[in-house]
C-alpha cells in the first residue's frame, strides 16, 4: 500500500513535469503565433497604406445639371463638390428668407450615383450681401453667423453623402495677415472680422464657426479651406490656428487649398519655380498628416488670360497637373488625400480669362485630361 502509494506519487509527479512541459511549449507556441498574428496585421497595414486610394472629383453647377457636364462628370468621378449652391448666398440670400432647394437636389443627386460630398458652404467672403453691409455690427454679425452655421449643420450632418464641409474659407491674405472688410458689399471682402479677436489675436469668427461645427456636425469631416499659393507666411499662420483651434477643444479634420493656377496661386512659382513650389506642397501635405489631417486640393483649375496662346497655355497646364497628380499619389501612400477639379471644362469669367479644366469649350478632353486620369487610376486600384 505504502510503495503504491510512493509509485501513485511519482507517477503524478511525472504527470505534472510532462503537463508543466506541454504548457511551456503551448506557451512558446502562443507567443510565436501571436507574433506571427502581429506581424501579419502590421503588414496588411503597411500594405493598405501603400495602395491607400486618392479620391478625384471635380464641382457642378445647379444649372449643369441635366447638361453635357453631368455627362461628363458621371463617366469620370465619384467626388462631388456643388459650386456655390451650399453658400450663404443661396441658402440664406436675404434676411429671413431661406432657400435649401438647389443643395438639397444636389443631395438627392448624390444619393441617386452614390456620391461623395464635400459641401462648399463655409463662413467666408461668400457671404450675402446684406450682411456685407457697412452698418453691421459686431454683435449682429455674431449672431447672423451663428444662426447659418448651426442651421447648416443641424441639416446636413446625418446626410450619409456628406463626407466633408467647409467650415471657413479664404481666411488669411499671402502675407499672413488676417482677411477682413471693405467699404460697400460688391468687393471681395470678409465682413466676419469685424467681430473681433480673442486676446490671442485669433478671430472670433473662426473660433465660432468651428466651435457650431463640432457640436453640430459630428459625423461630417471638418476642412479648414484656404486660397493663394504656397506663400510660408500663410501656410504657417493656417498651421497657427488649426493648432490654436484644437487646443481650445474644437475639431478640425483636415485643410484644404484652392489651388487656382494663375489666379490665387501666382504664376511664376508654377512654371518658373515648379520644382520649389512642389517641395513646398509636399512638405504642407508632410505637416498635414503628421497632425491627423487630411489633405485636400478643392478647386484645381488653370486661368489663361491671352486666348491667342492657348495651345502652348494647355500644354504647361498639363505639365503642372502631372506634377501636382503625382505629388497627391505619392502622398496618399502616407493619408488621406482629396483631389477636386473646380468644373469639369472651360469657364468664362467677363473681365478675368478663361479657366481651364480638364474638357475644352467643345467638351473634347484637354491635354491635362490625362495627367487626372493618372489619379483616377490610383483611386480605383
Amino acid at each position: 500500500m505504502e510503495k503504491r502509494n510512493v509509485g501513485s506519487r511519482k507517477i503524478g509527479c511525472r504527470e505534472k513535469e510532462e503537463r508543466l512541459i506541454m504548457v511551456k511549449r503551448l506557451f512558446k507556441l502562443g507567443i510565436l503565433f501571436g507574433l506571427f498574428l502581429s506581424n501579419q496585421v502590421v503588414s496588411r497595414a503597411q500594405n493598405n497604406m501603400q495602395e491607400s486610394s486618392l479620391l478625384v472629383g471635380a464641382t457642378l453647377n445647379y444649372t449643369e445639371l441635366n447638361t453635357i457636364k453631368e455627362e461628363l462628370f458621371l463617366k469620370d468621378f465619384t467626388y462631388l463638390t456643388p459650386a456655390n449652391s451650399a453658400k450663404q448666398t443661396r441658402i440664406h440670400p436675404k434676411p429671413g428668407v431661406w432657400n435649401w432647394q438647389e443643395i438639397e437636389y444636389f443631395i438627392t443627386f448624390a444619393k441617386k450615383h452614390q456620391l461623395v460630398l464635400r459641401l462648399h458652404g463655409p463662413i467666408s467672403p461668400q457671404a450675402s450681401k446684406w450682411v456685407k453691409e457697412d452698418h453691421r455690427t459686431p454683435a449682429e454679425l455674431s449672431l447672423i453667423l451663428e444662426e447659418f452655421a448651426t442651421a447648416f449643420a443641424k441639416r446636413f450632418d446625418k446626410e450619409p453623402t456628406v463626407k466633408y464641409m467647409d467650415v471657413v474659407n479664404e481666411t488669411i491674405l499671402a502675407d499672413g495677415s488676417w482677411f477682413g472688410p471693405k467699404p460697400g458689399t460688391d468687393s471681395w471682402e470678409n465682413p466676419w472680422l469685424r467681430i473681433g479677436l480673442d486676446e490671442n489675436g485669433f478671430p472670433l469668427y473662426i473660433l465660432k464657426a468651428f466651435e457650431i461645427a463640432t457640436n453640430y456636425a459630428p459625423n461630417i469631416e471638418l476642412v479648414y479651406n484656404q486660397n493663394v499659393g504656397m506663400e510660408i507666411p500663410m501656410w504657417n499662420r493656417v498651421k497657427e490656428t488649426v493648432l490654436y483651434l484644437r487646443s481650445k477643444g474644437y475639431r478640425v479634420d483636415g485643410i484644404g487649398w484652392q489651388a487656382h493656377i494663375n489666379m490665387g496661386a501666382k504664376r511664376k512659382d508654377f512654371v518658373d519655380n515648379l520644382d520649389e513650389t512642389m517641395k513646398k506642397l509636399e512638405n504642407l501635405i508632410d505637416w498635414a498628416h503628421q497632425n491627423d489631417l487630411a489633405f485636400h486640393v478643392t478647386e484645381l483649375d488653370y486661368l489663361v488670360k491671352d486666348k491667342s496662346k492657348l495651345k502652348e497655355e494647355r500644354d504647361i497646364q498639363k505639365k503642372i497637373y502631372e506634377r501636382i497628380v503625382q505629388v497627391l499619389i505619392d502622398k496618399s501612400k502616407q493619408g488621406e488625400v482629396t483631389l477636386n477639379l473646380w468644373d469639369v471644362a472651360t469657364r468664362v469669367k467677363k473681365g478675368t480669362g478663361e479657366f481651364q479644366s480638364v474638357y475644352d469649350e467643345d467638351f473634347k478632353p484637354t491635354p491635362a485630361y490625362y495627367s487626372v486620369q493618372q489619379a483616377i487610376k490610383a483611386g480605383r486600384k
